[in-house]
Parts: C-alpha cells; sequence; structure tokens
C-alpha cells in the first residue's frame, strides 16, 4: 500500500487549499458571528464559484456531474475541506446528502435517478435521512416502528423520526421503515423509500436543540411525523426488504467521509493550538509553548493524528481493492472521533476562555462533533465488532 499523493492528488488538494483561504476563510467567520441563514446569498455565490473548480460533487462520476474522485482522493480532498466549517458544503460533499447520492446512484430507478439524484449532485436542491427513532435505541437499527403499509398502488407510511440530519429545508428525503413485521429475518423486515418531503402528512416538529442550538438548513437535526403519508408504489428504493442491507451499504463509505473530515478537523485544531501557544505568553517573554504540558499535547495530538489518518486511509483503499470494509470501518469510526475529541479538548484548554467563544471554530466542533462518538452507530457497537471478529481467531463467539 502506497498513500503518498499522486501528482492528480497533489492537484486537488492545491486546488482545495487555495479555494478554502481565498473563499471560506471569511466566510467561516459570518457564520459563527451571524448565524447559519445570514450567510445563505454568499454561501451560495461560493458554491457556484466552487462548481467551476470541477471539484464540485467529488464522490459521483462525472456522467453524474460529480469529479469523479476515486475513494482514495476523496479521503485526500476532506481532510482538506475539514479543515473549514465549510468546506463540504461548498462543494456539494456533505451529509446527508453523500450518502443519499451514493444510494440513489447504486439502487435508484432510472426514474428516481432522473427526478432526485441528478439535480441533488447539481447541488439545486437538498435531501435528508430518516432512520433513527426516539422511541428506539439508534445502536439497534433493526429495532423501529415506523412502518409501511402497501394499499393497493401506494404505499402508506407512519412513524416517528429524529435527528434527521438537514431535515430543515430539505427538497425529499430518504427513509428506512418496516415492511415486512412478520419476517424471520429480522434484518429483513424493512425497507427503503425515497419520496419529496412535501408530501402531505409528514412534518417537521422542530429542529433538535443539540448543546443548546437549534441549527437550521444543513446545520440542523429534524424531528418529524409521518401520518398516513401516501407515495407512489415505485417510491420503494432498492428491493423490498432490502432496507437493512442498503443502510449499511450507505454507511460504510459514509464512515469514511466523517473520518477524513475528523482528520481535517484535527489539523486545523493542532494548527491553532500550537499558533496560540507561541503567541500567547504567560508573562513578558515566556510564551505557553515553553509549558512541557504544553508540549506533551502538541505531541500526543501529532501522533494521533496521523495514525488516524494512515488508519483512514488504509481503510479506504481496502475498500477501493476487495469492496471490504466492515472491521476497519468500524476501527477508523470509533479511534479517529475519539482522537477528535482529545485534539479539540487540548485545543480548547490552551486557547483558555477564548476557546469556548464563537471567536474561533473550537467551540463549535467541540459541542457538535460529540456526536461524532453516537452517530453512525456508537463507540460501543463498533468496539464489539472489532472484539468479536479478533476473538473470532481465537474460537471465541461473542454475544451482544
Amino acid at each position: 500500500m502506497d498513500f503518498a499523493l499522486t501528482q492528480k492528488a497533489s492537484e486537488i488538494c492545491r486546488q482545495a487549499e487555495d479555494f478554502v483561504n481565498s473563499h471560506l476563510v471569511d466566510l467561516e467567520k459570518a457564520v459563527l458571528a451571524e448565524g447559519w441563514e445570514a450567510i445563505q446569498p454568499r454561501l451560495a455565490e461560493v458554491r457556484e464559484k466552487a462548481r467551476q473548480t470541477g471539484l464540485f460533487t467529488p464522490h459521483m462520476s462525472k456522467g453524474h456531474g460529480g469529479g469523479g474522485l476515486t475513494l482514495l482522493e476523496q479521503a485526500h480532498l476532506s481532510e482538506v475541506l475539514g479543515q473549514n466549517l465549510l468546506g463540504h458544503v461548498a462543494f456539494n460533499f456533505a451529509a446527508p446528502d453523500v450518502g443519499n447520492m451514493e444510494l440513489l446512484h447504486a439502487f435508484g430507478s432510472p426514474e428516481q435517478q432522473e427526478r432526485f439524484l441528478k439535480p441533488l449532485a447539481a447541488g439545486k436542491i437538498r435531501s435528508t435521512f430518516l432512520m433513527t427513532e426516539p422511541e428506539h435505541a439508534g445502536s439497534n437499527p433493526v429495532w423501529m416502528s415506523t412502518k409501511a403499509e402497501l394499499q393497493g398502488d401506494e404505499w402508506v407510511l407512519n412513524g416517528h423520526k429524529w435527528f434527521a440530519t438537514a431535515a430543515d429545508g430539505a427538497d425529499f428525503c430518504v427513509i428506512m421503515a418496516i415492511t415486512d413485521p412478520e419476517e424471520e429475518n429480522r434484518y429483513a423486515r424493512a425497507s427503503m423509500f425515497v419520496f419529496p418531503t412535501d408530501v402531505e402528512g409528514l412534518k417537521l416538529v422542530r429542529n433538535v436543540s443539540v448543546m443548546g442550538h437549534e441549527g437550521s438548513g444543513w446545520m440542523s437535526h429534524g424531528e418529524l411525523t409521518l401520518e398516513n403519508v401516501r407515495v407512489p408504489k415505485d417510491s420503494l428504493l432498492g428491493p423490498r426488504r432490502g432496507g437493512f442491507k442498503l443502510a449499511q451499504t450507505r454507511l460504510g463509505p459514509g464512515r469514511i467521509h466523517h473520518a477524513t473530515r475528523w482528520v481535517g478537523v484535527c489539523k486545523r485544531a493542532l494548527r491553532m493550538m500550537c499558533e496560540r501557544s507561541a503567541q500567547r505568553e504567560l508573562s513578558p517573554g515566556k510564551p505557553l509553548a515553553q509549558q512541557q504540558t504544553i508540549q506533551e499535547w502538541i505531541a500526543e495530538s501529532r501522533a494521533e493524528i496521523e495514525a488516524a489518518r494512515l488508519m483512514v486511509l488504509q481503510a479506504a483503499w481496502k475498500i477501493e481493492q476487495h469492496g471490504e470494509f466492515r472491521e476497519d470501518v468500524s476501527l477508523i469510526k470509533f479511534f479517529v472521533a475519539g482522537v477528535l475529541q482529545r485534539v479539540l479538548d487540548r485545543a480548547i484548554q490552551v486557547h483558555g476562555a477564548l476557546g469556548m467563544t464563537d471567536d474561533t471554530p473550537l467551540a463549535f466542533w467541540y459541542s457538535h462533533e460529540r456526536g461524532s462518538r453516537i452517530y453512525d452507530g456508537p463507540d460501543e457497537v463498533h468496539k464489539y465488532v472489532v472484539a468479536r471478529s479478533v476473538l473470532g481467531e481465537y474460537g471465541v463467539k461473542v454475544k451482544r
């Protein structure tokens, strides 16, 4: 395995860095100071400029209006974009749109791809993904109450979902619901659907307040109810009873996107930590950087970031080469999320009171990325997956 940057990847990273420095640095300051809604006109202009780079929607093929990057190239790009709050949004590379595009590309009918995938890949509309329910543990994705019943030529959906990222303002949703509750195989009870969010009976109850912030648009997590939502029979995405399989297909590469973004956040936080410790003086002529504790934090952060980065690149390489990802994705999911939390915590501590303000992005990341150890499977589930695999080699059957 050779993770050295190819000439193409080097150019991609250089181009992305130039774009971030030229167009996103000031916009990041604006969103922290003014809020998400206030920057929408400027963000739209920046997204149009990003489209001209050829890297817009980098994860989709050129035939679908994307940049046509390999998974490894996407990982390198994501690391650069992750160093700015708006990097992924600017390049149409943000969740949940990325995962929904990949689902529609792999499983969508020609009609679904034309209606939903094409404008989503072009950055003209937004989407959301409805899976988690407040009544059930999100760590058990086969346990849900939202049901879809086929009545004639229509599916009728009833249920309750929350933490639907970016539901506020989304044009369509991808949703997981139980279609075959009597199926003996519990992994074959659910199916996935795709339909517009303006259907009768689908209601956005609220944007869930997370760590004191309700958010809006991309930066929101909605709670929704479905009351006798009727959609056409062809709203089924992929095969009936295939919901769990589609979810796993969506979440595998999706965790690569998350983890590379986290590495980018860590690199920015480390850079800020070093700059602050070099500039901030405890007393005249005695910068924080002279303190051994600070030096240890910097060294530990650098080591952990490098380890996390190589682990993520290895997982991306394995997926590209062999299509295998379960254990490797679980490894990066809990390990990189842990590194992210530790590096951010150290960076805030070095910044002191400034680190808790919105004068820097550290507080935003610290509050919003605490969820990294929960969403897409909590740490405990991923550690179980890894332990089960390792202990299986010794003849031990690990049971949940």
